[in-house]
């Protein structure tokens, strides 16, 4: 991510320069960060990640289902290969789940897999003030969700991630 920079440069910035700060606080998602440029400016970081949220919430459900399959499974192929973002690396890291026994990874890997097939996309989950053991619990849990409110639960996940993400990056100067 970049480095932390003051709101009120966010909102003097070229729409180009807001997208590209921005563009990573939804996961491989920049169109998120482009629906919100006209609205500049932003009173506070709590209205930039309110007005981000509703995109999202807005977008049509192919939009939504895309961001959501932007994210990493938990402990999964992309983590072990080295392939996650700088910020999902931090997150996942931030959660122990880069320390793993074998069998919670092991259940991990089961859990990602039974997930997918139910619902079709990863099972997303802001990770910030959980442990491996919370998290399994979550997924756990969550399975015996309909693919409507999993999908919904989804979305509203990625937006605690973004508001996480937006109070790292901005300062409310």
């Amino acid at each position: 991510m970049n480095a932390p920079v003051p709101l009120t440069v966010l909102n003097q910035c070229s729409p180009e320069e807001f997208v590209q700060r921005l563009g990573a606080i939804f996961e491989h998602s920049p169109w998120v960060a482009a629906a919100v440029v006209t609205q500049r400016p932003f009173a506070s970081v709590t209205a930039l990640h309110a007005a981000m949220a509703d995109a999202v919430r807005q977008a049509d459900e192919a939009a939504r289902l895309t961001l959501i399959r932007a994210h990493p499974e938990l402990a999964g192929k992309a983590a072990v290969r080295g392939e996650l973002t700088a910020e999902s690396t931090r997150e996942q890291s931030g959660a122990g789940l880069n320390q793993c026994s074998p069998e919670e990874f092991t259940q991990l890997q089961t859990l990602n897999a039974d997930y997918n097939a139910k619902f079709g996309f990863p099972f997303i989950i802001a990770v910030k003030g959980h442990d491996r053991q919370s998290i399994i619990r979550h997924f756990t849990q969550r399975l015996s969700a309909d693919r409507d409110s999993e999908m919904r639960e989804c979305i509203e996940q990625i937006n605690r991630i973004a508001a996480f993400r937006l109070n790292d990056l901005i300062t409310n100067t």
